[in-house]
């Protein structure tokens, strides 16, 4: 069994936490995680990827784990979360490193590519693709899939539960600090094949008057061993009691700013580095596989290898095997250079 040790980077600004595995000179394979995660939500990729020489590094990001909390909404926009990757990296000694995101880590990872090209020796990302616009709310309008979201039902499709952030702040964070542990287990929860063209529950959020039907609180459902063990849910639940869902939740709240970062990359945000995305295939928020949402990215992407994984939203966790073995061909086949001696 690979070990995995922990280590902090301290910078007057920001303080991170972070998981390392592998040889210290291995080159470098820093894993983004997203909302509502933690570093350990890549416990079953940094041991793998360790084991073939690789330094693998999974940061606990801003608002998470043992990295700090910080108290404004502007705090969680997305050129203050690459500063923090930035200062990690040249705490690591490094000049570059592949980067891998999920989740929200995608648009940081995204973000490092476009305006740090230099840092990047490629960019992978599950779920959610490259948007060189900004992955904020007027880049995502035009490519919602009508068919599954009828304009005059669903006016801003899936993305609805991105208005509820918005208009019901507070009330999205005392409604999953209500029970944490409840929270962490409606959330994580494995694919669902059958629901593939039907809206995803994050459509009706404000309709239904809040996430979980518009309870004051999660649902007491059994947790997913698709997804996680007793530990695992036990790491969450300690890590998002103790921070509360206030830094979490904030990252949906800077829209305007991320658009704005992404208006100033270099190449109108075009990336010539090698990239990888996985799709979901019953990722039904992140829909990839029937509506329009990956169609900029394969414009945007001089070198773009694209993978479908027979996999929720919850990739890394419910599909291991399937997405090391993906990631480990594209850094054997197309990052030059990338593979340890």
């Amino acid at each position: 069994m690979t070990a995995l040790f922990e280590g902090t980077v301290r910078t007057p600004r920001h303080t991170t936490h972070y998981l390392a595995a592998g040889p210290e000179d291995g080159p470098l394979i820093v894993f983004v995680h997203g909302w509502p995660e933690l570093a350990i939500s890549w416990r079953n990729q940094l041991p793998a990827f360790a084991a073939l020489g690789f330094r693998c590094v999974a940061p606990d990001m801003r608002g998470y784990g043992r990295s700090s909390v910080h108290p404004r909404h502007a705090d969680y926009a997305q050129e203050a979360i690459v500063a923090d990757m930035l200062e990690l990296l040249a705490a690591l000694g490094r000049e570059r490193a592949v980067w891998v995101g999920h989740d929200w880590g995608s648009p940081v990872v995204w973000n490092i590519a476009a305006h740090h090209a230099g840092r990047c020796q490629g960019v992978a990302s599950l779920c959610v693709p490259y948007l060189a616009a900004g992955f904020a709310l007027p880049s995502l309008m035009p490519l919602i899939d009508r068919r599954t979201y009828p304009e005059a039902e669903f006016p801003v499709g899936q993305w609805d539960y991105q208005h509820f952030y918005l208009e019901n702040f507070a009330r999205a964070v005392a409604v999953f600090e209500a029970d944490v542990s409840a929270s962490v287990r409606c959330l994580f929860r494995a694919a669902r094949p059958e629901s593939r063209g039907k809206p995803s529950r994050t459509a009706t959020i404000r309709r239904d008057g809040g996430w979980f039907g518009g309870a004051d609180r999660a649902p007491d459902l059994p947790r997913d061993p698709a997804v996680l063990t007793e530990a695992d849910l036990s790491h969450y639940v300690a890590a998002l009691t103790r921070n509360g869902f206030f830094g979490p939740d904030s990252w949906y709240m800077n829209h305007e700013a991320n658009a704005a970062l992404a208006a100033r990359a270099p190449e109108a945000g075009r990336l010539a580095m090698p990239a990888l995305f996985l799709h979901g295939a019953h990722d039904a928020t992140c829909e990839t596989m029937d509506s329009r949402l990956a169609e900029p990215m394969r414009r945007d992407c001089a070198d773009l290898t694209e993978v479908v994984v027979n996999s929720g939203h919850w990739m890394a966790q419910e599909q291991p095997v399937a997405v090391n073995a993906a990631i480990a061909r594209w850094l054997a086949t197309r990052v030059p250079g990338v593979w340890p001696g």
